[in-house]
């Protein structure tokens, strides 16, 4: 088996809303909340484009009650990696989707601070 192989996500951006935290049946709790990040370039005609990306992070334990704390609107810095589900919806349709599973969560600005950035766009999760 090759071991010569990565998975490690950073991203810094802000927060789409608040964490919805949930306990398993062992009480272990969890939470899930979304980020944005933002991408500008210089298209071919000389103007600024950018894009926002929304990326759904997960976290566990400790970080778990941890993002109880965060806001919307707040800049974080999340490291973590890259984890694909799979599942069968109510309708018999499968579904997949890919998520960020935090091992770090910091807090880089208040929400007064981010809230200037704080994006047009609503979050899809």
């Amino acid at each position: 088996m090759n071991r010569n192989s990565a998975n490690r996500v950073i991203l810094v951006g802000h927060l789409g809303g608040e964490a919805e935290v949930r306990y398993t049946n062992n009480d272990v709790p969890t939470s899930v909340f979304s980020m944005a990040t933002n991408v500008f370039w210089k298209n071919g005609s000389g103007d600024y484009s950018e894009r926002t990306d929304w990326h759904r992070v997960v976290a566990w334990r400790n970080l778990a009650e941890y993002s109880k704390s965060l806001q919307k609107g707040q800049m974080v810095y999340v490291e973590g990696h890259l984890q694909t589900r799979d599942w069968m919806d109510r309708d018999d349709i499968k579904r997949s989707t890919t998520e960020v599973i935090a091992e770090n969560i910091t807090v880089l600005g208040s929400k007064k601070k981010a809230e200037g950035a704080v994006l047009d766009e609503e979050s899809p999760f």
